[in-house]
């Protein structure tokens, strides 16, 4: 199998045919040793029946269905793990991820690249919030983790498969593939293109949310920044109280009176239990973590593997 497409779907039946419509030519123009593989969410609607009825016209369309709501990293990562191409894409249904740019993508890989990576010049349709979200985090996330992410590039890539190996291999649970794949390596290259807007419907990520759970998998998967630098606001805070308590011992003594009064020993005392609670819940993201990590649960649970080899 020359090309993997990777698609994680769920409540995107009315997306689904123009998808198919758009994508198959286009992968027929590269090869038609090609796989596209739908991971699906158990969906309410019609979405596993539409992905049935184009499979049956055409075999190289495959369905991955699982038990239960996993979600989109676990979906991904299930398609992945189940692709056979030599090179695989991760892309979305609805049609934000332009298919046209699959021939410049396959291109880059061709020319030796192992990972190409979109990246969005303009995000058309998306509030400014989701925007400033994302914009905040990816800075961030690149001034404090032990990996460097391109801004504005989201799961849509293309990877080799000695990549998809890798991140396969990896056993990290949050399934943030834009972190697994910097932590893997290998030759990459950028493609700037502008967003468009969704084909039809509304999308099923929360935006504000889900941007901020992406953050922050960003900066505690792949970083321990959070917990030096609860660290040195502690320091700085028992330095600062240690000068406040002098300064008063030394005015007491000399007889003059004391600047600071009761609503601003209030005001610190507040601040300083707002520290600690900031400082107790960075330490439970970390042991939160940890814990997903000891518990070692399956990633995800197939139900149905249409087109598959057993």
């Amino acid at each position: 199998m020359l090309l993997s497409l990777v698609v994680p779907v769920y409540k995107e039946e009315k997306n689904l045919p123009e998808f198919l419509r758009r994508i198959r030519p286009i992968l027929g123009g590269i090869t038609e040793d090609y796989e596209i593989i739908f991971s699906l969410d158990p969906s309410p609607d019609r979405t596993e029946d539409v992905i049935l009825e184009h499979r049956a016209a055409d075999p190289r369309i495959k369905l991955l269905k699982f038990s239960r709501r996993f979600g989109q990293p676990m979906a991904t990562l299930a398609g992945m793990e189940y692709s056979t191409g030599d090179a695989v894409i991760v892309m979305d249904v609805d049609l934000q991820d332009p298919p046209e740019l699959v021939v410049e993508m396959v291109a880059k890989w061709r020319e030796g690249f192992d990972v190409v990576l979109p990246q969005r010049r303009a995000r058309t349709g998306e509030p400014w919030i989701k925007k400033f979200v994302a914009g905040t985090g990816y800075k961030v996330i690149n001034k404090i983790a032990d990996v460097k992410i391109p801004q504005n590039t989201g799961d849509f890539r293309l990877m080799a498969r000695r990549v998809v190996r890798e991140v396969v291999r990896l056993k990290e649970s949050h399934g943030f593939l834009r972190g697994m794949v910097a932590v893997v390596g290998f030759r990459q290259v950028i493609i700037p293109f502008d967003r468009p807007p969704r084909f039809s419907g509304e999308t099923n990520y929360n935006r504000f949310f889900g941007s901020l759970r992406i953050g922050f998998n960003g900066i505690f998967c792949f970083s321990t920044y959070a917990l030096t630098l609860s660290t040195q606001l502690g320091f700085v805070i028992a330095a600062a109280s240690f000068l406040i308590a002098l300064a008063y011992l030394v005015m007491k003594l000399a007889g003059f009176p004391f600047p600071i009064g009761n609503p601003t020993m209030v005001i610190l005392i507040l601040f300083m239990g707002g520290i600690q609670l900031i400082s107790v819940g960075i330490l439970g993201e970390y042991i939160g973590r940890i814990y997903e990590e000891v518990r070692a649960r399956p990633k995800f649970i197939v139900d149905r593997a249409e087109g598959f080899e057993k």
